[in-house]
């Protein structure tokens, strides 16, 4: 078993089909990678597998709890860089939801201890491809009538097949889904078209590379703005948690293409 940068044995489940640039990292810093044909579903369910049969550390999100605990010193990290005043509104890429369960767990937290005088709102983004959480939220709310904060417990999030260019944020049941229940306002899906508009308008118009994954919290709040169920005074963030390097034939699809000229000063362009 190869030993990582860091001194630790390191065995890496992933799918198959992972963005060339996420599998070189993994490589590169000395994993073990294994690329399980089929999708994050199945690498994750293998992995819980075998760890469980040969004893092995899991550090799978939604399954271990340290995960949410390091996720959490985002909600940290956003608050320290406003100067203690609390954004109105945080809208988080969802996956598995580790991340969401994770800010959540630290806004609480800072609340608990007085650094914070309120909580801010939670949204959830997601791809429409693989939007489990956002379906279960509506059905729960077309059914129920009530609102979410109060009736959390009772969503049931039902596996959907996922299909999205958003490797990230592309999975058929969120391991964390229940947990981060409490924390979601609002769940907003939106298509792979859209995410591919945004990575640009993001680069162009704010300086930051975003995968696609990530592109979706920005591509949220605009389809939250457009159906008006947000506040135009509200102060909200967007978390971007991925660099569009990790996926670099998203970005491609996603941009203008270069212009071949020949190598004289007179070639037209």
């Amino acid at each position: 078993m190869k030993r990582s940068s860091v001194g630790a044995s390191c065995i890496v489940f992933i799918p198959e089909k992972a963005p060339e640039a996420k599998m070189a990292q993994l490589l590169v810093f000395g994993a073990q990678v294994l690329a399980v044909r089929g999708a994050y579903d199945d690498a994750y369910d293998l992995c819980e597998q075998v760890c469980e049969e040969k004893g092995w550390y899991n550090r799978n999100t939604g399954y271990n709890p340290f995960t949410r605990e390091g996720k959490k010193t985002c909600s940290f990290e956003v608050c320290e860089q406003l100067g203690w005043r609390v954004p109105d509104r945080i809208v988080v890429p969802v996956g598995d939801e580790n991340i969401i369960s994770g800010i959540w767990k630290g806004l609480k937290d800072l609340y608990a201890v007085g650094l914070i005088d309120r909580l801010p709102k939670v949204d959830c983004a997601q791809a429409t491809g693989s939007s489990a959480i956002t379906q279960a939220i509506d059905l729960f709310r077309k059914k129920q009538g009530e609102p979410l904060s109060g009736g959390w417990r009772k969503i049931r999030i039902e596996p959907v097949q996922a299909t999205t260019l958003a490797d990230s944020i592309s999975v058929d049941i969120p391991r964390d889904g229940l947990a981060a229940m409490r924390a979601v306002i609002e769940a907003v899906s939106v298509s792979d078209e859209e995410l591919l508009t945004t990575i640009p308008e993001l680069a162009q118009r704010a300086g930051i590379f975003s995968e696609p994954s990530s592109a979706a919290t920005y591509a949220a709040l605009k389809k939250m703005v457009e159906e008006k169920k947000v506040d135009p005074e509200e102060r909200i963030v967007c978390l971007i948690t991925g660099n569009g390097l990790k996926d670099i034939a998203s970005a491609r699809k996603a941009a203008n293409q270069p212009i071949v000229i020949d190598p004289e000063p007179t070639a037209e362009y």
